[in-house]
């Protein structure tokens, strides 16, 4: 299992992610929200990740079913992590948030179709 560390832009919010298999099913997203903040996620479960820093820096934005949360940093506006709806079990962060990854590295990222898949979003 391998340890790293996810910062918002500013640096106020950081997280800890465990990852058991280091980062794996990386995708995007085109649901309502996931298509406006084009952000390339993977996942953990939520006992695998760990707000270290910034708590207080860090926001929440629900709508529709409200299952899924949404956090960002109240400064910077970074997107760093999300409950996500389909698996409330799970995080999903923001892989770019990550401190050494580069997002190019990584080529064979899945697309979710999350725009007609999901519950329709009324806001």
């Amino acid at each position: 299992m391998s340890t790293v560390i996810s910062k918002c832009h500013c640096g106020s919010v950081e997280l800890e992610l465990m990852l058991p298999n280091g980062l794996e099913k990386l995708r995007r997203c085109n649901c309502s929200i996931c298509s406006r903040r084009n952000a390339v996620v993977a996942s953990v479960t939520t006992d695998n990740l760990r707000v270290v820093k910034g708590s207080a820096e860090l926001k929440e934005y629900t709508f529709n079913t409200h299952t899924a949360k949404h956090y960002f940093c109240s400064i910077c506006g970074i997107y760093t992590h999300h409950q996500r709806r389909s698996v409330p079990s799970e995080y999903g962060f923001n892989i770019a948030c990550v401190e050494g990854i580069k997002i190019e590295d990584y080529l064979n990222i899945e697309y979710l179709d999350g725009r007609d898949s999901h519950p329709k979003d009324t806001q």
